[in-house]
């Protein structure tokens, strides 16, 4: 019975240690939301977690979000894993404005810092 506990014990702590598909983890993945290689400010990047491929445009099924600064530079600190990153955002060098979008999927391992450019282009 006590050989059966320490393996369940062992077990659970495997899983908890081991954590996939998460913010706040010691990788990062930095990049730059770009519109025909001018910065798009004040982006904002939708993260998909266990994600290869596009989502789709609805942002509520995305499981987190990060602002681009000033600069269109954006940070995010994760664990190893699959994400999909969309960038979603205004062009204000064109007049009017158009709003601009897009995707890339990122994977990223344990301890790794990946850097990015996240193109978007014209939307609907």
């Amino acid at each position: 019975m006590k050989r059966s506990a320490i393996v369940f014990f062992l077990l659970g702590l495997g899983f908890v240690s081991c954590k996939k598909n998460e913010l706040n983890g010691t990788s990062n993945i930095h990049g730059k939301v770009v519109h025909h290689s001018k910065a798009i400010p004040l982006a904002r990047v939708f993260i998909k977690f266990n994600a290869k491929e596009f989502p789709g445009a609805d942002t509520t099924v995305y499981d987190a979000k990060v602002w681009s600064d000033a600069n269109g530079n954006f940070s995010i600190d994760c664990y190893k894993g699959d994400y999909y990153l969309y960038g979603y955002g205004q062009d204000l060098a064109i007049d009017p404005p158009y709003t601009v979008v897009g995707g890339v999927p990122v994977n990223i391992r344990k301890n790794e810092d990946v850097s990015i450019q996240l193109a978007v282009t014209e939307g609907d």
